[in-house]
């Protein structure tokens, strides 16, 4: 029976420390930083592609699954400082916020973090390519906060490389489709 005791104890023991040691490199600094960068050319004027990558007006050409919660301004507008959510998977809530929101400039960005994952930065610059298209630069910074958010960085970074050509027949289609080509 003392020896059953002992083995349990050294056993438990060492499932402790295995433990221990498995959340500290879980929860140790990240070291994934990714950078991700796509182009694309939006068929219609420029004046009709910028208002398209604000948070609000992206809802009409992005899917589904994109619905952005304003928490300010209210009602829900595509300004700099806008602050809204976004539910990422089955629960988490995702603050955003846009960090600029430029049309004289062509400028979008916006920074998100995944709380104990990672960070986000999308910077999006948008220019005329000619009077009837305008070109879209995407670029997406994402760092590790944790050694567990490593690998989501890594994975999240490949998807954002494919994503132009994504980004561009979605938004073709609703120019085209809306009239607006």
């Amino acid at each position: 029976m003392r020896t059953v005791l002992i083995v349990t104890l050294v056993a438990l023991g060492i499932g402790v420390a295995l433990l221990a040691y498995h959340l500290h490199q879980r929860n140790a600094p990240g070291s994934a930083r990714e950078r991700s960068q796509f182009e694309f050319v939006a068929h219609a004027p420029y004046a009709q592609v910028f208002p398209l990558f604000g948070a609000e007006k992206e809802r009409v050409w992005a899917g589904k699954d994109w619905d952005p919660t304003f928490v300010y301004p209210q009602p829900a507008n595509d300004v700099e400082g806008a602050v809204f959510t976004v539910k990422h998977g089955h629960a988490t809530i995702i603050p955003w916020v846009n960090t600029a929101f430029d049309p004289k400039a062509g400028h979008v960005q916006y920074v998100y973090v995944i709380p104990e994952t990672l960070t986000t930065l999308i910077d999006i610059h948008i220019e005329p390519q000619d009077a009837q298209n305008t070109k879209v630069d995407v670029v997406y910074e994402r760092t590790a906060l944790t050694a567990g958010g490593d690998e989501r960085v890594r994975r999240m970074a490949e998807q954002d490389r494919r994503s132009g050509a994504e980004w561009a027949e979605q938004i073709n289609t609703y120019l085209a489709v809306s009239g607006k080509q």
